[in-house]
C-alpha cells in the first residue's frame, strides 16, 4: 500500500496543500489586501468603442470579429415545461487558458495566483490563476501585452503538466463554450510581478469562506485536483502519511473519507454512467443560431436588451477602465443577472460515507445536452414565488436549513470577465438519514470521489458544481 501511495506523489501534494491552511509566503490577511485603480462606467450601446450591433443579424460585435459576440439561438427540447423559446446568447468558440503555475515551497506545493480585476467582479480584485486568457487575448488581437507566464502553458518553457482538462462555462449563458483548465508544476525560480503571489491550496480553499474574494476561473481549476482513489483501509494511512498531527473534527474527517474512499458508494462508477447516458438518450436539445434581432420576447433600448418580462438577465454595454492589464481601457458587452440566485448541494450519510445530491441539468449552451450540476440551481431568483415557470426541486429544503446541518456557506460571484456583478448564495449543507429514499429521474447520490472521477473527463460537471466542490475542505 505505501509504495502505492508513494507512486501517486502529485495526488499527495496536491492534499498535503490542502491541508496547509497557512502559507509561508504570505498569511491570508495579507493576501486580502491588495489594489489596483479602476473605474466601469455603463454606457449606451452606441458609445462602446469598436462594437457595434450588425446591419443585418442585429447580433453585438466586436470589429476584429474576435473575443465574442451576443447572437441568439432558438431552443427546442424535452426537457421541462418550456419547450420552445429563443433568448440571446455569448458566442465565444474560442477555448481559453485557465491555469495555475504551482512550485514547493518548504516542501509544500504553492499555487501562484494573481489579484485580477475582472470588469464585472462587485469587489474590483479578486483572486484568479496564474493565467487566465481567451486566445485572443494571448494572440494580442486587442494589441496589448502578451500575458504573463504563457511561455509554460503553450510548451514553450519547461514545467511538469499536473491537471490538463477541458472544462465547459454556464450553458445558460455561453453556446458551447470552454476552458483549458491547467496546472503545471516548476522547479526554476521565477519572477514575480508585484500582482502575483504563492499560496497553498489550503489557504484557497479557507479564502474560499469570504465573500466574492476567489473567483470562478480560480474555483474551477482547483475543482478538477483529484487526491487519489484508495479503498476505505487505506484512507487513514493516506492521511496519517501526509499529515501526522492534525486533529481534524468529525466533519472534515468524513469528507476526507468521501473524497477518498473508491468503495462504499451507493451506486457504482458504471450505474452512474449508465444513468448518464439514459438521460441523454431520452431528453433531446436542438439549438440552432439566429440572428439576435430574431430573439422573441426580448426588448432592445439604447442601453440594455432584456426580457419583456424582466426576469432571467439583461445585456449592457460599459466602459472599463482597469490599470493593471494587457490593455487598460477598453469597451465590451457584460450580462447582468436579474436577481441573486442559489448554487446548493445537499449532503446526506450513506453507508457511512458522505453521499452528495447531484442533478443532471439540461440548459441552452450545454456541449452535449445535460451536465451534472447541485442540487439545487438557480441563477436569477426564480425559485422565489411568482417569478418561476417551474418547481425546483429540494428549495425548501435548502432554505430551511438549519445553521447547525451548514458545512459551507458564502457569496460567490460568476466569472467577471463576461458578468456584471453578478453573485449566487452558495451552500453545501447535511440532511437527515431519513431524507427522501426516492428521487426523481435525474437526481443521483454520489461521493466526492465519484464526483472528482467524473470531473476528469470533458463536460460531465457543470462549472457551478465544480465551483461548489472547490470549497470543500478536509
Amino acid at each position: 500500500m505505501q509504495n502505492n501511495i508513494l507512486s501517486n506523489r502529485a495526488e499527495i501534494d496536491f492534499l498535503q496543500s490542502a491541508f496547509q491552511i497557512e502559507g509561508y509566503y504570505l498569511t491570508n490577511q495579507q493576501v486580502v489586501a491588495w489594489a489596483v485603480a479602476v473605474n466601469i462606467e455603463p454606457i449606451p450601446f452606441e458609445k462602446m468603442n469598436k462594437w457595434s450591433f450588425h446591419p443585418k443579424t442585429g447580433n453585438l460585435e466586436h470589429e476584429s470579429r474576435k473575443f465574442f459576440a451576443i447572437e441568439g439561438i432558438q431552443i427546442a427540447t424535452n426537457w421541462g415545461n418550456n419547450s420552445n423559446w429563443s433568448q440571446p446568447i455569448i458566442n465565444q468558440p474560442e477555448i481559453g487558458f485557465l491555469g495555475f503555475i504551482t512550485k514547493k515551497i518548504k516542501g509544500v506545493l504553492h499555487f501562484l495566483i494573481q489579484a485580477k480585476i475582472e470588469p464585472g467582479n462587485i469587489n474590483f480584485v479578486q483572486l484568479s490563476p496564474t493565467l487566465q486568457a481567451t486566445k485572443s487575448n494571448y494572440s494580442k488581437v486587442h494589441k496589448g501585452k502578451t500575458p504573463l507566464y504563457l511561455g509554460y502553458f503553450n510548451g514553450e518553457k519547461n514545467a511538469r503538466v499536473l491537471l490538463d482538462q477541458l472544462q465547459s462555462e454556464q450553458g445558460s449563458r455561453f453556446l458551447k463554450k470552454r476552458n483549458r483548465n491547467m496546472i503545471v508544476e516548476i522547479e526554476e525560480e521565477i519572477e514575480i510581478d508585484d500582482d502575483f503571489c504563492w499560496v497553498t491550496l489550503g489557504q484557497i480553499k479557507s479564502l474560499l469562506k469570504q465573500d466574492n474574494l476567489v473567483n470562478m476561473d480560480t474555483r474551477t481549476v482547483i475543482s478538477g485536483i483529484s487526491f487519489g482513489s484508495y479503498p476505505q483501509n487505506g484512507v487513514a494511512l493516506v492521511r496519517h502519511f501526509v499529515y501526522q498531527q492534525r486533529d481534524d473534527g468529525d466533519r472534515k474527517q468524513q469528507m476526507l473519507l468521501s473524497a477518498l474512499n473508491s468503495e462504499n458508494g451507493y451506486y457504482s462508477f458504471e450505474e452512474i454512467l449508465s444513468w448518464i447516458t439514459r438521460l441523454k438518450s431520452k431528453f433531446e436539445l436542438d439549438v440552432n443560431r439566429i440572428p439576435l434581432a430574431e430573439v422573441q420576447g426580448w426588448v432592445k433600448t439604447p442601453t440594455e436588451i432584456h426580457h419583456k418580462d424582466r426576469k432571467y438577465f439583461s445585456v449592457i454595454g460599459c466602459n472599463i477602465h482597469i490599470g493593471n492589464r494587457e490593455v487598460v481601457s477598453w469597451c465590451q458587452p457584460l450580462i447582468k443577472s436579474a436577481q441573486e440566485g442559489i448554487i446548493a448541494f445537499l449532503v446526506k450519510q450513506i453507508n457511512g460515507i458522505p453521499h452528495f445530491l447531484v442533478q443532471a441539468k439540461v440548459e441552452a449552451g450545454n456541449f452535449d445536452i445535460l451536465e451534472l450540476a447541485p442540487t439545487v440551481q438557480c441563477l436569477t431568483g426564480n425559485y422565489r414565488k411568482g417569478l418561476n415557470e417551474y418547481e425546483v426541486p429540494f428549495i425548501r429544503e435548502v432554505l430551511e436549513t438549519t445553521p447547525e446541518r451548514v458545512l459551507y456557506r458564502s457569496l460567490q460571484s460568476e466569472e467577471g470577465g463576461r458578468f456584471y456583478r453578478e453573485q449566487n448564495l452558495n451552500i453545501i449543507a447535511e440532511v437527515k438519514d431519513d431524507f427522501l429514499a426516492e428521487l426523481p429521474e435525474n437526481y443521483m447520490w454520489m461521493t466526492l470521489n465519484q464526483l472528482y472521477t467524473f470531473i476528469k473527463f470533458n463536460n460531465y460537471l457543470n462549472i457551478q458544481a465544480r465551483s461548489l466542490l472547490a470549497a470543500v475542505t478536509f
